[in-house]
């Protein structure tokens, strides 16, 4: 097995042309992939670089500068994607028929522990395969044990360490095009005052800091002169409501109504984003707008911003569920019961304060 650290990278594959990246999840899984995607970049400079995903990474990579070349589709399979609302059918054997006619030269699973993914890598005839494996999966040609407790940013980074590609930053950056700050002005009109954001959803309902905390940020800010605006997708409507309602104050809800794209586009123009630890906390931080971040401390070690320049991750240090009290933290010894064993999806972060919150946010905002 090659082994990488991030101050060692392994040896360059000679002679490559074409690398596939397997990344198809959700939005801030992608965001975490970005440093990686950049140090192959830097390695492989006249390499085209196709990513294997999902159709909204083609959507938001269409004429977007950065380390993707390309964006192959990967068809709905267990383990790899599910399938999107009204998404035709695709086949899994077209698909790899088509990648093993690119000719890949290096394919790359940044996808996850590869029970599923691995065999799907190494069936796209690549010369060089490389990527995770947790105790589950196949072995690749360069592998990387996964471990559940390392900060995603960093583990993608030591894998694609694996083929050559040292690290050039830690930080995800995403460009922002003129395209999407214009959808945002069509959207949102010029702000007549400093506009700041609250995301107040998230796909994990333990992660859902309650939202009349939310609205209890929103009416400070407010007051202390921001635009408030809170975001969420469509099957967030709801909670969007309840801080608008809790508020009390003038606030823009903006639910559905920017792509992806835009809405990068509009959190570049905030000064400040408050989140739950969701995708669009890490979109933000992405594109430079800084961001107070509400998270369990598991995730916390995975998935909060390594930096504190313009980030500050609020921690809850709930471990047990609020309804059965069963450990939730992750199953990686064989004795501990682990997430699997509790079906509630009651909040985990309610435990942090408001006043945290806002201490956070007027650092950031007064500094």
């Amino acid at each position: 097995m090659a082994r990488a650290v991030l101050e060692e990278a392994a040896d360059r594959v000679p002679d490559v042309a074409r690398i596939a990246v397997l990344r198809a999840n959700a939005l801030g899984d992608f965001i975490f992939v970005l440093p990686a995607l950049e140090a192959l970049r830097a390695a492989y400079p006249q390499a085209e670089i196709v990513l294997l995903g999902a159709p909204w990474h083609a959507q938001l990579w269409r004429d977007r500068p950065g380390p993707v070349d390309r964006v192959i589709v990967v068809p709905p399979a267990p383990g790899i994607r599910t399938a999107t609302d009204g998404e035709p059918e695709s086949s899994m054997v077209d698909f790899l028929a088509a990648a093993r006619a690119e000719r890949f030269d290096v394919a790359l699973q940044l996808h996850g522990g590869g029970a599923n993914s691995n065999p799907l890598v190494a069936a796209l005839g690549a010369r060089v395969t490389a990527g995770l494996r947790a105790e589950d999966a196949p072995p690749l040609d360069r592998w990387l044990r996964y471990v559940y407790y390392q900060h995603e940013v960093i583990r993608y980074l030591e894998a694609v360490a694996l083929v050559g590609a040292p690290t050039t930053t830690i930080t995800p950056a995403l460009a922002v095009t003129e395209a999407d700050r214009a959808e945002a002005r069509a959207v949102l009109g010029e702000p007549e005052r400093p506009r700041v954001a609250l995301h107040p959803g998230a796909t994990d309902t333990r992660r859902r800091w309650p939202a009349d905390r939310f609205g209890e940020v929103a009416r400070t800010l407010h007051t202390d002169g921001y635009e408030v605006l809170v975001t969420g997708t469509p099957a967030e409507q709801e909670v969007v409501d309840r801080v608008v309602a809790t508020a009390g104050v003038p606030v823009r809800p903006q639910v559905g109504t920017l792509s992806l794209g835009g809405l990068a586009g509009c959190y570049s123009g905030c000064e400040l984003v408050v989140s739950n630890d969701t995708g669009p906390l890490h979109l933000a931080a992405a594109v430079g707008t800084p961001t107070v971040g509400i998270f369990w401390v598991g995730n916390l070690i995975t998935t909060a911003p390594v930096l504190r320049g313009r980030h500050r991750p609020i921690t809850s240090w709930t471990v047990h569920c609020p309804v059965c009290g069963v450990d939730c933290t992750p199953g990686i010894y064989p004795h501990r019961p682990g997430d699997g064993d509790c079906p509630h999806r009651d909040s985990f972060v309610v435990d942090v304060p408001v006043p945290e919150v806002l201490e956070a946010a007027r650092e950031l905002l007064f500094r």
